[in-house]
């Protein structure tokens, strides 16, 4: 808690938001790229405006996805509210990718040469706090003797070191496939997107790290979803991905517990 006051303003606010926490469903939702804001001790990382709005500092339209799926499956939803050019909340503190001095092609100046000591306290600040609500609450709903369905949601940018990508969902799982594979199956008897296993990340970039410490360790279904940020750049398209992802989760946890 220390490490936090340190770090925030109190116009910052803190580093974990809560949406729908009674929400009587069974998935709970997480959203670890949900913002592009920066708390206030740093600045503009040495960074333009424009770059600050890009998918490096965030997956713009996954929390808009991500809200309108918890209102519609009544599930509670979990989120970070400042930017990943800070810390990466689906790295581990150990991890090279946790603060990025270069993301893509752009450096990150702001991010050069840290300390131990700072790179801790960014840890502290954002990652701790952000993963024991998790934890926290997933625990809560075992003790209340509720089921819990892990699904983590993002987003991607559709060129990437100048390369199109032409997927345009993934469902992304590490070693527990059991939701992934049913989602995958009812996703190829429609042809709405084109969505693909493990693209255009996998469990080997690291990208399943919150499933991996929640969900694998409990036994809790899980899967990770990616979706092409394009797709998802206004409130139309947003509405229309999450209707979709939205019913492919419900039948396909419907057909693993029933």
């Amino acid at each position: 808690m220390l490490a936090e006051t340190q770090f925030f303003t109190k116009a910052d606010g803190g580093p974990v938001a809560v949406d729908n926490a009674a929400g009587a469903g069974d998935v709970l939702f997480v959203c670890e790229h949900a913002s592009a804001r920066l708390p206030a001790r740093y600045g503009d990382l040495g960074l333009p405006a424009d770059v600050l709005a890009s998918h490096i500092a965030w997956d713009p339209g996954a929390l808009a996805v991500a809200r309108l799926m918890s209102q519609q499956l009544d599930s509670t939803l979990i989120h970070q509210r400042f930017s990943r050019l800070i810390y990466d909340c689906n790295r581990p503190p150990e991890s090279p990718a946790a603060i990025r001095d270069v993301s893509e092609v752009f450096r990150i100046p702001g991010n050069e040469n840290l300390t131990k000591a700072e790179r801790s306290l960014r840890a502290a600040s954002l990652y701790t706090p952000f993963q024991d609500c998790i934890r926290d609450t997933i625990a809560a709903r075992r003790a209340a003797g509720r089921r819990t369905v892990l699904v983590t949601v993002h987003s991607f940018t559709p060129v990437y070191f100048g390369e199109q990508r032409a997927v345009e969902i993934g469902i992304l799982h590490a070693d527990d496939s059991r939701l992934a594979d049913r989602m995958l199956a009812a996703a190829a008897e429609t042809h709405l997107y084109r969505v693909e296993r493990n693209q255009p990340y996998g469990p080997a970039d690291g990208v399943t790290h919150t499933l991996e410490l929640h969900a694998l360790p409990a036994g809790l279904l899980n899967v990770m979803i990616e979706i092409r940020n394009d797709l998802i750049a206004d409130e139309a398209g947003q509405g229309v991905a999450a209707d979709f992802l939205s019913r492919l989760l419900q039948e396909s946890i419907s057909a693993l517990t029933e």
